[in-house]
């Protein structure tokens, strides 16, 4: 294979692999949220194309505004999601920078490092910094790092296997980390249950990485997910909330209440499914017997 066909397959598999990461982080399938990265990263290719350019520094550049921009017209997100965001930003960036390249490997890697620490840093500052001067200078120092990072692959001597391990290890650190983040998760919601808005018993299987993909004891395995996501977006925004001046804490408190009234609600739908079905059972059991 050769390497621009090899480029152009790594990049189809790195799109790919950070929606399927998204997807067992937040378990919403919705491919919504990654129509502004990909767009903008692929005017960021087209541009540095234009001006006739793939050096590292020029795409760090254009990768950091372009996650300035995913950040102020895209959804919320945390530090974590904008590092997926970022790296598919570089994904399509490189479509434009890899024709007619002759180290389209190389580039490839350039583009999907810098666009990982670009959108990673872009996102902390919007989502620990409340100060307005403090995220203009993180973000400042987010493409200072994004153009040292993109650098990493000209002290490599293969391309390829530079690229095609960076295919792999961007999104494995993302699962890392959501291993990493849930027992954060399942003490906030265990906050919740002692509030009474989560059973006890939906807590350990709604924070878990791997119990929340089945059906939790639920009648419907698609309304588990649902609660599953509605409830971790609860645990992120009392994250939130704790750095967010007041006028902006009380924005999300009432999400959060809204949030809270429906999963309720869910729960004692399929409490409701599950009683029905199980009385069903009983009674079904009952007049096979007396027959």
């Amino acid at each position: 294979m050769t390497d621009p066909v090899l480029a152009l397959v790594l990049i189809i598999a790195a799109v790919v692999s950070l929606i399927a990461v998204r997807f067992f982080k937040t378990l919403d399938g919705s491919l919504e949220i990654w129509t502004t990265p990909l767009l903008a990263g692929l005017a960021s290719g087209v541009i540095l194309r234009l001006i006739g350019t793939s050096a590292p520094f020029a795409i760090a550049i254009l990768l950091t505004l372009a996650a300035l921009y995913v950040r102020l017209t895209g959804h919320e997100s945390e530090p974590i999601d904008g590092m997926l965001l970022g790296t598919a930003c570089g994904a399509t960036a490189a479509i434009a920078l890899v024709i007619h390249s002759e180290t389209e490997c190389r580039v490839l890697a350039e583009s999907l490092l810098a666009g990982a620490v670009a959108g990673f840093g872009i996102t902390f500052a919007s989502f620990h910094v409340t100060d307005r001067l403090r995220q203009v200078l993180i973000d400042i120092a987010t493409g200072v790092a994004a153009i040292v990072v993109a650098y990493i692959p000209h002290f490599v001597r293969n391309d390829r296997i530079t690229a095609i391990a960076t295919v792999i290890v961007i999104p494995l650190i993302a699962v890392v980390t959501v291993f990493q983040q849930w027992p954060d998760v399942r003490a906030e919601l265990s906050h919740e249950a002692s509030l009474g808005f989560v059973n006890d018993s939906d807590v350990r299987r709604t924070a878990h990485p791997l119990l929340r993909l089945g059906s939790g004891g639920w009648a419907d395995r698609k309304a588990h997910r649902e609660f599953v996501r509605l409830a971790n977006k609860i645990a992120l925004r009392k994250r939130q909330q704790r750095n967010r001046p007041d006028d902006i804490a009380r924005l999300y408190q009432v999400e959060i209440i809204k949030l809270r009234m429906q999963i309720q609600e869910m729960s004692k739908i399929d409490r409701d499914v599950v009683s029905a079905a199980n009385s069903a059972d009983v009674r079904s059991d009952t007049m096979a017997r007396s027959k």
